[in-house]
């Protein structure tokens, strides 16, 4: 398949295009916000107790210590500075076994997230890793979605949305090489080149009929998991669950919680279901990328949840949070840009 036919194809998928591009509504939007509240920086305030309400520079572990233990896997914070002895050390102390995961402490859209299998895999990681990770265990759960949790003041609890995660699974025929059977997937073929720094040689593999491989075991968009609205899935019962799940996470009233569960039903009843991570201020609705789905109605889901936050934000700056100095604001991007390239450096 051509670069040709790949670049017509995300041309006209507007779920590729380049985020400045889709915000272009929002833009405006947040201009408009930002002198209704007389601060760039307004929306810090829309999860008090998050670094920055969880629009840049928010640690995935400060987050993960407001959250009770029995709702997120077991999780590590190692410094740059450890060795891998001590690394290792600290994983057979908490008990958790291979394979893993691994992840930068403040993220950036799935870069530098990894399953890793063995110790040498875990060496190889953290000798390119010059950034604070987590280390967390395998979540026992084979589904996953994005689920959007908002708490407005004076209102209770509610979901504005659910994505459902295709997990990039090829299966075999005993015929096609895994190179080959991404070559049926534009979806797929995107990703090649990163999938062949990481996989090298393994593409060459014949899957037997029927074998399954997921390739990328994580639920980001940008590296090729398909995102599916399935917020038909929002019952009146998983409303009121969650409610009372998020009511225990102090401060936390905007944000997608990333979730992995056994079943829908399991889900409306808060049991059997683990949370990934919960992004706040800077989450996007992301069941707007359903490829189903056009650009107006995800024009129509940004705004939407950008209103919530400002609403969220002002009525919590008349609580008493304080927004960020344009001063403060300026130095947390900053510091956040370094951060990027630091992490595509990885």
């Amino acid at each position: 398949m051509t670069k040709l036919n790949l670049f017509l194809h995300k041309l006209i998928h507007w779920e590729y295009w380049p985020y400045q591009v889709v915000y272009v509504p929002v833009y405006f939007q947040y201009l408009f916000y930002a002198a209704r509240t007389r601060s760039f920086f307004y929306f810090n305030a829309s999860n008090p107790t998050i670094k920055n309400g969880g629009f840049f520079m928010e640690s995935k572990k400060e987050i993960y210590d407001l959250i009770p233990s029995e709702y997120y896997p077991k999780t590590l914070l190692i410094e740059p500075t450890e060795t891998l002895e001590a690394i290792q050390e600290k994983i057979k102390e908490a008990a958790i076994e291979f394979p893993l995961i691994a992840k930068p402490d403040i993220g950036l859209r799935g870069t530098a997230v990894k399953k890793i299998h063995n110790a040498e895999e875990l060496a190889a990681y953290f000798s390119k890793a010059n950034f604070n990770v987590l280390i967390q265990s395998l979540i026992p759960y084979e589904n996953e979605i994005g689920l959007f949790y908002i708490k407005l003041p004076n209102q209770p609890g509610k979901i504005t949305g659910i994505v459902a995660k295709e997990f990039m699974i090829l299966t075999g025929n005993g015929k096609n090489t895994i190179r080959e059977l991404l070559h049926q997937d534009k979806r797929y073929l995107l990703q090649l080149e990163v999938l062949e720094e990481e996989y090298k040689d393994k593409l060459n593999t014949i899957l037997s009929e029927g074998e399954t491989i997921n390739l990328v075991p994580y639920g980001n968009h940008c590296r090729g998991t398909k995102f599916v609205d399935a917020s038909h899935e929002i019952t009146p019962e998983m409303i009121e669950s969650f409610s009372i799940i998020c009511s225990q996470i102090n401060g936390f009233h905007f944000g997608r919680m990333d979730i992995m569960y056994h079943s829908y039903e399991d889900l409306a009843q808060g049991k059997n279901f683990q949370i990934i991570e919960i992004n706040g201020a800077i989450s996007e609705p992301t069941h707007m990328y359903d490829p189903k789905h056009s650009l107006l109605f995800g024009w129509k889901e940004l705004t939407r949840h950008f209103h919530y936050m400002y609403l969220i934000s002002k009525n919590n700056h008349k609580k008493g949070v304080k927004y960020l100095t344009f001063k403060e604001g300026v130095r947390e991007f900053k510091k956040h840009q370094k951060y990027y390239n630091t992490i595509l450096e990885f």
